[in-house]
């Protein structure tokens, strides 16, 4: 997978392309937006990590340029966090913003998430133990028992199974979910997790609750019987 980092701080450009490569990503660089356009023509890039504030052609006029083009997915990673920013990067059809400073681990991991959702997932079925999602039948098991879940609840786990390892905040979820038009508060997440993780019974625990930020997914690794 091909990866194209745009940024004009020479620093978190040889930051990124370390962790990259450790994930086997193969990288390419640009300093602002016209470059990484000119590399966009000539180049198959499978994502693309960008920032706002550069020189000759910002980020924001790159991404919407680019989009012309092609369709290839972007997350913003800007030190400007204000919410009108990140309304204009989605509205722009960036993929995921995040804020500077970063954990260049939570980004590998954000770059996984953004291409397993873009490209699809090679499998109809999510399991784990006997917990079980049926993507094209948007169906829930545990077992031989199907569990049923509200459309926002069902849109939820997906959501989570998709981002597994990565917090996720209140407004993110409330996002993606349920869209920036919507005028509820953070409780409205709080009260669809809890009776989510109710209908998950036995897996309630899989979503965990991140203090300070929101929730995460996780899976616990498989013990080592050999011992």
């Amino acid at each position: 997978m091909k990866l194209l980092i745009v940024d004009d701080e020479k620093l978190i450009r040889e930051v990124i392309n370390e962790y990259a490569k450790l994930e086997n990503f193969e990288i390419m660089e640009a300093n602002n937006g016209e470059e990484a356009l000119d590399i966009v023509n000539r180049e198959n890039i499978d994502l693309i990590i960008l920032d706002i504030m550069m020189p000759k052609m910002d980020g924001l006029t790159f991404l919407r340029e680019m989009k012309k083009i092609k369709d290839i997915p972007v997350i913003i990673l800007s030190a400007r966090g204000e919410e009108y920013d990140k309304l204009t990067g989605f509205d722009l059809n960036a993929d995921d913003y995040i804020t500077k400073p970063f954990s260049p681990k939570e980004l590998m991991a954000r770059v996984k998430a953004v291409l397993k959702r873009c490209k699809g997932s090679a499998s109809d079925f999510f399991e784990f133990e006997d917990l079980k999602i049926d993507f094209k039948a948007h169906s829930v098991y545990i077992g031989e028992e199907e569990i049923r879940l509200t459309p926002k609840e069902y849109e939820l786990l997906i959501y989570f199974t998709e981002n597994e390892n990565i917090a996720l905040s209140r407004d993110v979820l409330l996002n993606k979910l349920w869209g920036y038009d919507f005028y509820g508060d953070d409780r409205t997440v709080d009260t669809h997790i809890k009776m989510l993780r109710n209908n998950l019974g036995k897996y309630r625990d899989l979503i965990m609750t991140v203090r300070g930020v929101g929730y995460k997914f996780v899976l616990p690794k498989k013990q080592d019987k050999s011992h």
